[in-house]
């Protein structure tokens, strides 16, 4: 076992290897900002640092926003996607945390996935539970900058 990678500020156990989540935000973003941080962790992901996932919502959401913002940038997200494991989405009416209803599936599939992080830019909804998985049904829920270590 090694401790913290150099680009990443959490421990890494080579005997459970990292399922990170990615939000939609951050897949917009990795797609809008390709030099960016949240790019990075698609990159490292695909080098086999961890594995990648999301969401069929995630990917929708992201592909309608991209659209209507950045256009332009609809071919990236399709390169991204091609790295990254899009799961079937999960809704239902018990979710362990307190969060808006167009959220509930986003966390709901992270678990259900058995993802060991979640990440998200949204901290207006996410904020109250970052970095506290004890609380998350044991997926930390964390910003990309906090994940990479600022």
């Amino acid at each position: 076992m090694r401790s913290a990678q150099p680009f990443c500020s959490v421990s890494i156990n080579r005997n459970m290897p990292l399922k990170i989540f990615l939000d939609v935000n951050v897949l917009f973003t990795a797609a809008h900002n390709p030099s960016g941080k949240a790019a990075l962790i698609v990159e490292l992901g695909a080098q086999g640092h961890w594995q990648t996932l999301t969401s069929t919502l995630a990917v929708e959401e992201a592909r309608r926003n991209l659209d209507i913002k950045f256009a332009a940038c609809l071919t990236r997200l399709e390169s991204i996607l091609s790295k990254v494991r899009v799961v079937s989405s999960v809704s239902g009416p018990a979710c362990p945390i307190d969060l808006p209803e167009k959220d509930r599936p986003i966390f709901l599939t992270a678990v259900k996935c058995w993802a060991t992080h979640l990440l998200t830019g949204d901290v207006r909804h996410f904020g109250p539970f970052l970095n506290d998985p004890s609380r998350t049904a044991g997926v930390a829920i964390m910003t990309v900058a906090d994940f990479l270590g600022k």
